[in-house]
């Protein structure tokens, strides 16, 4: 696989594009690598518990490679205090079954690192989308979380010195629900970094077995 598409919506029939289709407990087609959570949008008090029997049933499934995208919000209307427990229950099940946690948070950050510090997970957690500032950029990274960034890189002139500043190792790459091939991103990364192509697909596909295979 030349380019490791962390996060998406879209499957890419491209043979050099290794993809992990994000998946929800209503989906349909687990025949890809995927990975599956409840995401804090969609939980519901009297739905949750099913569905996380469903997430636990589908990371034993060959093809499942993680479990998320699952974290939390602080622009929704789904209760704060629920989303935290619905996020620890699935920290609890990515631990049982080994599969590195994938993670959605807007504006919870320092709750997010809180959580960990308490449950002190073995497996890896990836923030996906990452497009905040250096100095969260570093806390994460202290704290043993990569970031996978996507489209947002391309324009943004902020989020590019940010990616420039941090370590290659702890860097993912993704499409998440943006139109964007996954290889334009890629080509982004390694002009920020000033790099060549290959040696950044070297470096992310290291990361990528470091964090996804056993």
């Amino acid at each position: 696989m030349d380019f490791i598409d962390v996060h998406t919506h879209t499957f890419s029939s491209d043979t050099n594009v290794f993809s992990i289709v994000n998946s929800y407990p209503n989906s349909l087609n687990f025949w890809q690598p995927f990975s599956i959570g409840i995401h804090p949008w969609f939980i519901k008090n009297d739905t949750f518990e099913e569905e996380l029997l469903f997430v636990e049933t589908k990371l034993q499934d060959k093809n499942c490679v993680a479990l998320g995208e699952c974290g939390l919000d602080k622009l929704i209307d789904v209760d704060f205090e629920l989303q935290k427990a619905v996020f620890k229950m699935q920290i609890l099940v990515s631990e049982k079954y080994k599969k590195p946690l994938i993670i959605h948070c807007v504006k919870a950050y320092q709750e997010i690192i809180e959580i960990k510090k308490q449950v002190k997970p073995t497996q890896k957690w990836v923030l996906h989308g990452f497009n905040k500032s250096k100095q969260l950029a570093e806390s994460f990274i202290k704290n043993g979380i990569l970031l996978s960034f996507g489209a947002a890189m391309i324009k943004n002139k902020k989020l590019q010195e940010v990616f420039l500043e941090i370590p290659i190792s702890s860097i993912l790459l993704e499409t998440d629900d943006s139109e964007l091939e996954i290889q334009a991103i890629y080509q982004k990364a390694s002009e920020i970094k000033n790099i060549h192509l290959k040696d950044l697909q070297e470096a992310i596909h290291q990361n990528f077995k470091r964090i996804f295979t056993k």
